[in-house]
């Protein structure tokens, strides 16, 4: 009798599935959770300001963005007339954001350019590290800063400008004086948005195709000559929405503009003139005496700058992630 051969049994076939394990699907929610918190706490901020703001928005309509008075007074009645205009603030604010725009840029793309090509790996450790604890300085710091060393230096730079360029519009001034003015304040934020500018630009930089600056080496070129014929092309718009994200910084700036800058309600393109001011200042100079109509305004104000600063960093964001992904 011969012995039978066992039976073979086929295995159940695996199962393959896609659905993620628990801990993942907890840490998921978690993550997912937090990241709308951002997009909420910035909702219930515009609405806040909205309603409080409804009021002043309703009564002035468009001209609270267009007209240039802001005043509380009362007719032969007794009656509170309250005229409320933003638009000479605004002026300030694009005034001393555009100054700080214009000395900021070409030194962040230098900074950015030694650190990515030039700087050694030992320095350039200790240079980032000092960039980006740079942007994480309370605005106070710059403001005394400003205020008690850079105050002094600035009034006699501004002195040499107007002699020298004075018979241009924005470099004259009225009287001679020239502290506290929409100048000194663009240097204060120039230095405050630097290391923002720096840290994107040098993302960008770094992101620039290995073989493009190959071939350029290949053909002869410098290091400059590189820079100058592939990288600066490349990076030329994540340079652009660094510093869109600079001048967002620069237009919501409060303390430190406060702290250099003569605050005055009045539009004023003389940036060596001691005048001027921002919204965000404004808002602050005007908070403590502020009546019930007054702080309405005020707070419409504050959603006007809102408004304006996201989407300002909105729209460098997109810039900035375009550049990259696209590798232009």
């Amino acid at each position: 009798m011969s012995a039978t051969a066992p039976a073979k049994t086929t295995p159940a076939p695996r199962v393959i599935t896609t659905k993620p394990r628990v801990s993942d699907q907890i840490f998921r929610a978690i993550v997912t959770a937090f990241s709308f918190s951002a997009l909420i706490i910035l909702s219930l901020i515009a609405i806040f300001l909205l309603l409080k703001g409804f009021t002043t928005l309703k009564e002035q309509g468009f001209g609270f963005i267009t007209h240039f008075e802001w005043s509380v007074t009362q007719d032969a009645a007794g009656k509170e007339v309250d005229v409320f205009g933003l638009q000479a603030m605004l002026v300030g604010t694009v005034v001393i954001a555009f100054v700080a725009l214009f000395i900021a840029v070409p030194l962040s793309v230098l900074t950015a350019l030694f650190l990515t090509f030039y700087a050694p790996e030992g320095i350039k450790k200790i240079l980032v590290t000092i960039v980006d604890l740079m942007a994480a300085f309370p605005s106070i710091l710059y403001g005394l800063w400003g205020f008690f060393v850079l105050m002094p230096m600035a009034e006699y730079w501004a002195k040499l400008i107007h002699k020298w360029l004075g018979w241009i519009y924005i470099f004259d001034v009225p009287q001679p004086i020239f502290s506290r003015s929409p100048f000194i304040a663009g240097i204060v934020l120039s230095i405050m948005i630097i290391p923002i500018i720096t840290s994107v630009s040098r993302e960008v930089f770094s992101q620039t195709p290995l073989d493009r600056v190959q071939a350029a080496y290949a053909l002869g070129a410098t290091k400059w000559g590189m820079i100058r014929a592939v990288v600066l092309p490349f990076g030329a718009g994540g340079v652009v929405g660094g510093s869109m994200l600079g001048l967002g910084r620069a237009f919501g700036e409060t303390v430190a503009v406060f702290s250099v800058l003569n605050i005055v309600f009045r539009s004023n393109f003389q940036i060596l003139f001691t005048q001027g001011g921002n919204v965000a200042s404004m808002i602050i100079q005007k908070w403590g005496e502020a009546g019930r109509a007054e702080i309405g305004a005020l707070m419409a104000a504050g959603l006007v700058l809102f408004i304006l600063t996201l989407l300002v960093n909105f729209l460098a964001n997109i810039v900035v992630n375009k550049t990259v992904k696209s590798g232009r």
